[in-house]
């Protein structure tokens, strides 16, 4: 996953047994993905103590390339010359969806309405190439992008400081470079959603499992879903790669391991 040259990160809290006083404290399982268009198809999960941004560090190392996130400040650490932060335009049109639902504003309205153009072009390419992805979205999105964003400054110069449509109008002002960054790089998505995708079976499933027995078994809960998952996503029955997988094991030669990952795993012949 390391090799991609774009990831997706999110992360989603889960309850943790602290040792001791049987009482559990706020957790969190971070998730990683190749991007959207990356052939690599996988997510793993990463159970840590907290949210602190130095989490991500670690799982990144010395990894470069775009991240697509969205704008949560423990990411900020890691942008720089080796990591390109790539904005999400979705949480950008969630701001304006929520003001709109709330009081009908027509500022809301005429944002959501030319978003809704941009996803509309990125519907139409995602299953091109990347040069042909590349060449609509610069002849398409750009357009659309540059008027936005004239609007957008046109709007915030009428909006009193510190009103719920200012603070819409300034969550894109302020990320419009990581937000529009998809355009002039074929290989990156428009948002997070992926990503988001892959975190919502933990979200559903938490209500479930309850907590997590102590740190380690949280690391072994998310090694487990991180198979799972990546099975999912390439086609596979999990409990049919999960049993064939645990029954290989015992005789599997270690060097040849890699065989036996979700994206490379053919069923054994009997």
């Amino acid at each position: 996953m390391l090799k991609s040259a774009v990831l997706h990160a999110d992360e989603t809290p889960m309850a943790m047994l602290k040792p001791g006083n049987k009482k559990t404290h706020r957790a969190y399982l971070w998730a990683y993905a190749p991007g959207t268009f990356e052939d690599l198809k996988g997510v793993v999960y990463d159970f840590c103590e907290s949210r602190a941004g130095e989490h991500a560090r670690t799982f990144l190392g010395d990894w470069s390339g775009g991240l697509v996130c969205d704008d949560f400040s423990g990411y900020k650490a890691s942008f720089g010359a080796a990591i390109t932060e790539v904005g999400c335009m979705a949480h950008a049109r969630r701001k304006f969806f929520d003001l709109h639902v709330s009081n009908k504003s027509e500022i809301a309205q005429q944002a959501l309405t030319i978003i809704g153009q941009l996803y509309e072009v990125e519907r139409e390419v995602k299953h091109l190439s990347a040069d042909e992805r590349g060449r609509i979205r610069n002849e398409k999105s750009k357009p659309l992008l540059d008027a936005l964003h004239h609007w957008l400054l046109l709007q915030r110069q009428r909006v009193t400081d510190g009103t719920a449509t200012a603070k819409a109008l300034d969550y894109s002002l302020k990320r419009w470079v990581a937000l529009t960054r998809f355009v002039g790089d074929a290989r990156l998505a428009i948002d997070n959603n992926w990503i988001e995708n892959q975190i919502r079976p933990i979200a559903i499933g938490r209500g479930n499992w309850l907590f997590a027995g102590s740190l380690r078994a949280g690391q072994r809960a998310a090694a487990v879903m991180s198979l799972i998952q990546s099975a999912k996503l390439n086609g596979h029955d999990p409990y049919a790669y999960l049993k064939d997988v645990l029954a290989r094991l015992p005789t599997h030669k270690n060097s040849r391991i890699d065989e036996l990952l979700p994206h490379n795993w053919t069923p054994l012949i009997t």
